[in-house]
């Protein structure tokens, strides 16, 4: 480790994070320090890394995070279920908590939204995550991210509006103070190239707007604040109130990080997303531009 990596891991104990985003060099300053907690959110084959950021415990979303008794991916659990998974990562009410993920900025997001949808706001994004850790030179444990040997006291108090069902999507695109911004490519968002999972509809929800979630990062960092605002007010123009959906509650939240950043006060996330939008049913589709 080099001197100013060795400085850098010397500071002071935690505290809240300054926003929802953290630099690499904020984390190594108080990863080892009593309070902080680094979550691995990797989905996926990001998930094959084997490699995490020296403590990662695993916030799976594939598995424990998701609930299960829902036939849609990626579907928050109930209040009971996540106080219980979160007490079982060790993770306390007072820690400060970091979630990363091997892809950069990818499912990193969904577990900071859901951790602040359930009331826990000490909590941020590694930008860059894994490979901006790398990158600068900071260690790594070539092992399965792990838990924590200890109980934690999280309790999950779930906020309202964090998350949205089918029918404030329905409202929302309704409300001409609110944007309905889909993450998905343009080419799903069109219709033009098929779903990834079998049996959804191909296309859109009439009034939504296209943004795919790229276009809020660059190489694999979200953008400048500034810059940020430019990308929302093109897409939501002079609406404040968003609500952000994708193919499954993701890639969504990515959306919602970069809402933040750029100022929104008003977001919430579509939890079944096009994942559930798209099912044959009565909620209307469209395709095209």
């Amino acid at each position: 480790m080099t001197t100013e990596h060795r400085e850098a891991a010397a500071g002071a104990g935690t505290e809240n994070p300054p926003g929802p985003l953290v630099d690499v060099y904020w984390l190594a300053k108080r990863v080892t320090r009593p309070g902080a907690v680094v979550l691995d959110a990797s989905v996926g084959a990001h998930r094959e890394a084997g490699r995490r950021i020296p403590g990662a415990r695993c916030f799976d979303i594939d598995g424990a995070m998701s609930d299960h008794a829902v036939p849609l991916p990626h579907t928050m659990p109930r209040a009971e279920g996540f106080t219980g998974e979160m007490r079982a990562l060790g993770v306390d009410g007072t820690d400060t908590v970091v979630v990363y993920d091997t892809a950069g900025i990818y499912s990193s997001a969904r577990a900071w939204w859901m951790l602040r949808a359930m009331g826990f706001d000490r909590a941020a994004v590694l930008d860059g995550g894994l490979p901006a850790w790398e990158a600068a030179g900071f260690p790594v444990e070539d092992l399965a991210p792990g838990g924590a040997g200890r109980t934690g006291d999280f309790t999950a108090r779930p906020r309202p509006g964090a998350l949205a069902g089918s029918d404030a999507v329905v409202e929302a695109l309704a409300d001409p103070r609110t944007a309905v911004l889909d993450a998905r490519s343009r080419e799903r968002f069109t219709g033009t190239a098929p779903e990834p999972r079998p049996g959804l509809r191909g296309g859109h929800m009439p009034g939504a707007v296209n943004l795919p979630f790229g276009e809020v990062q660059r190489d694999g960092r979200m953008l400048p604040a500034e810059e940020l605002r430019t990308v929302f007010e093109a897409s939501a123009g002079s609406r404040k109130r968003l609500v952000v959906s994708c193919g499954s509650g993701v890639t969504a939240c990515v959306l919602a990080l970069g809402a933040e950043l750029a100022g929104y006060s008003e977001v919430s996330v579509y939890d079944g997303s096009w994942s559930e939008w798209g099912l044959p049913s009565e909620l209307p589709v469209v395709t095209g531009a």
